[in-house]
């Protein structure tokens, strides 16, 4: 073939690579927004975001490892508006071991909103048992000028029925009302349940539902955050690289939803990308990552 027949068919393939990479790059660019910065140097650790229940404009982090029994109460663009600590397990040095996702959800009296911090974090599948901690939302965290508050929080811990493991990911089911744990690491993770109703500081054998593949290389394909949405209708899962969403049919359990094929969705990669959450409307999601001044990141849904 003659080097003008190569170049005209050569060249019209790198243009059509060109635009679709372009064109990618511009979907890539429309598909999140910046909205804030984390603002100080305490929140280093970034693992866990949710929404709150009752104070308009609020979404609850927490650090992992290394910090001690508390949270933090911030505004969408990264503002810090109250930290609230709470009294965490006596056997751990901080309070906590390493609180790895947070929730909110219904709990035990009806009509009131709660906050489930997870200390579920296992690097090295040793710990006799995980811990999540429960604590009543209220208004007065945002509505008082106080930097600090000091809450109640119940614990309940768990053991696995199959071993210790690494999780990241703490879910609540409002429908089904059971909490949601998702184990990191290994090709395949596995889907743990537990009533949300429980008594303080019982010690409870969680209730395995299903294993899940996901494909990818290691450590980028390990499970690191997920959320199900206010309504119970939609869920989103991630790892470093990924957000995998689900919508649930005619009110099926969560662990059968998870087990359809998943949608793939937008996501900008992040220095260590741990922490997801829905916005209170189900329209959107937000992320952020590990690391000092970290951008917060958020998704608008173009579905529902």
């Amino acid at each position: 073939m003659s080097r003008t027949k190569k170049l005209n068919i050569i060249i019209p393939i790198v243009i059509v690579l060109f635009v679709g990479a372009y064109a990618r790059h511009k979907y890539d660019e429309k598909a999140y927004d910046i909205v804030g910065t984390l603002p100080n140097k305490q929140l280093d650790e970034i693992s866990g975001i949710a929404a709150s229940g009752i104070n308009k404009d609020i979404y609850y982090i927490h650090n992992d490892s290394g910090d001690t029994s508390r949270f933090f109460a911030i505004h969408p663009d990264g503002k810090l508006k109250t930290t609230i600590y709470f009294k965490g397990d006596p056997k751990e040095g901080q309070g906590v071991h390493d609180c790895e996702d947070i929730a909110v959800g219904p709990g035990p009296v009806k009509g009131k909103s709660y906050v489930y911090d997870g200390d579920i974090g296992d690097n090295f599948a040793v710990r006799n048992y995980i811990t999540v901690y429960r604590v009543e939302e209220k208004t007065s965290w945002i509505a008082d000028s106080t930097q600090n508050v000091n809450a109640e929080a119940v614990p309940i811990h768990f053991r696995y029925p199959d071993g210790p493991k690494d999780a990241e990911t703490l879910m609540i089911d409002p429908m089904e009302k059971l909490i949601y744990i998702i184990s990191k690491r290994k090709d395949t993770v596995g889907v743990y349940t537990s009533p949300l109703i429980y008594k303080p500081n019982d010690t409870l054998v969680l209730t395995k539902r299903c294993k899940l593949f996901f494909p990818g290389i290691k450590p980028f394909k390990w499970i690191t955050a997920g959320d199900i949405s206010k309504d119970g209708q939609q869920i989103l899962v991630k790892d470093y690289v990924k957000v995998y969403y689900w919508k649930r049919q005619h009110n099926e359990p969560v662990w059968q939803t998870l087990q359809r094929p998943p949608r793939l969705l937008p996501y900008k990669m992040e220095k260590q990308g741990e922490a997801i959450g829905f916005t209170p409307d189900g329209k959107g999601y937000y992320t952020t990552s590990e690391g000092v001044y970290s951008p917060i990141y958020y998704y608008k849904l173009g579905f529902k």
